[in-house]
């Protein structure tokens, strides 16, 4: 049984938190902490497996006792965060601080209707306790090397470029991921050349309300243009377009340029927006070579997506490998399918992908 600590200025929250994870057999709550100073003296002296931590708090606030919980008592944590603009931004910063997820209050800071969100804060705290801290704490440094090197859990040696891929094809590079994905998205994006010959879209697994917050971070960050994506607006090259959270994003080919098509078609596997249909919807695009790339995530969304994709046209996909994965789900439903071309630690990822750009 993994062991928790609630961090909450409000007793009624931390009441109704604590009783939402001990609900489940696989969560034990040891303590409770109604500050960020109080927390961090109780993570030290009763090392939890994993902590949610409020964002917004007097004294210390969820942020700066994020820092000092990384530098002083690294451990997985899970953010509590209001919907604001605000709440948003700061949800946002601490997944790049290194909290492992976030769960959104369903109204504000003392949530009444918390029992809305129940399942998704079990399931999220069950997952970050079993994360290897290691790999929150750790940066990943890109290799200059020419040759790429595949994470060897999961292939033996590199695979052979064939140099008539996507020669005469215009390219559109399509990313999903998940659980760690604000990390994984800042070291990719941040990677990439600001003269890159394709435009990008994103599915990363977000609550409306967040996505715009994590692709303004990411724009002042990148080299390149980062923007939530926009229902009917024209893909540029050299831009990185973020689904919005709430909806599903689909790039479709209208007049020889690639659009944006945004629904709120029913969800799928829980997810919207999804990877599998952002895949599936590219898998119609004639004219384009694709590159895709899986990154770290919970469950199998863009599996199902990729064999769409490997059917038809040229397609190259890329899965962010074990070694750095912060929740090896997605990666590993990719690579199960058998049609992943690299499997690459994320510090590689975007060298990976310039090399399918050439």
């Amino acid at each position: 049984m993994k062991q928790v600590l609630v961090v909450d200025d409000s007793a009624f929250m931390r009441k109704l938190i604590s009783e939402f994870l001990t609900s489940t057999k696989q969560l034990e709550v040891i303590g409770i902490a109604r500050n960020g100073e109080d927390a961090i003296a109780k993570i030290k002296r009763l090392r939890p497996d994993v902590v949610t931590l409020d964002v917004e708090m007097p004294k210390m606030n969820g942020i700066e006792a994020l820092k000092r919980i990384m530098a002083e008592c690294p451990v997985p944590v899970v953010m509590l965060s209001s919907t604001t603009i605000e709440g948003a931004e700061e949800t946002v910063k601490a997944m790049e601080l290194g909290a492992v997820d976030f769960v959104a209050k369903p109204s504000g800071t003392i949530s009444l209707d918390l029992h809305k969100i129940q399942d998704e804060m079990v399931e999220k705290v069950v997952a970050a306790s079993n994360v290897n801290v290691s790999k929150i704490t750790r940066t990943f440094q890109r290799k200059t090397a020419n040759a790429p090197e595949i994470g060897s859990l999961e292939m033996k040696e590199p695979l052979p470029m064939e140099p008539t891929w996507g020669v005469k094809s215009p390219k559109v590079i399509l990313i999903g991921t998940s659980t760690g994905g604000p990390r994984a998205l800042q070291n990719v994006l941040t990677g990439l050349p600001c003269q890159l010959d394709a435009p990008i879209v994103i599915v990363q697994h977000m609550p409306p309300g967040f996505t715009r917050s994590l692709a303004n971070r990411l724009d002042g960050q990148a080299s390149i243009n980062v923007k939530e994506a926009e229902h009917g607006e024209i893909l540029t090259k050299g831009t990185a377009y973020i689904a919005p959270g709430g909806v599903h994003t689909k790039v479709v080919e209208t007049g020889g340029q690639l659009t944006i098509q945004l629904s709120k078609e029913e969800p799928r596997n829980g997810h919207r927006p999804s990877v599998d249909i952002l895949f599936e919807s590219a898998s119609l695009l004639r004219h384009y070579a694709k590159i895709a790339v899986v990154l770290t995530g919970m469950g199998a969304d863009g599996s199902q997506g990729l064999i769409k994709l490997k059917e038809q046209g040229e397609v190259k996909a890329i899965a962010e490998s074990r070694e750095t994965c912060i929740v090896f789900g997605m990666p590993k439903s990719a690579i199960a399918t058998q049609l992943v071309d690299r499997v690459e630690q994320i510090g590689d990822i975007p060298r990976s992908i310039m090399t399918y750009m050439v």
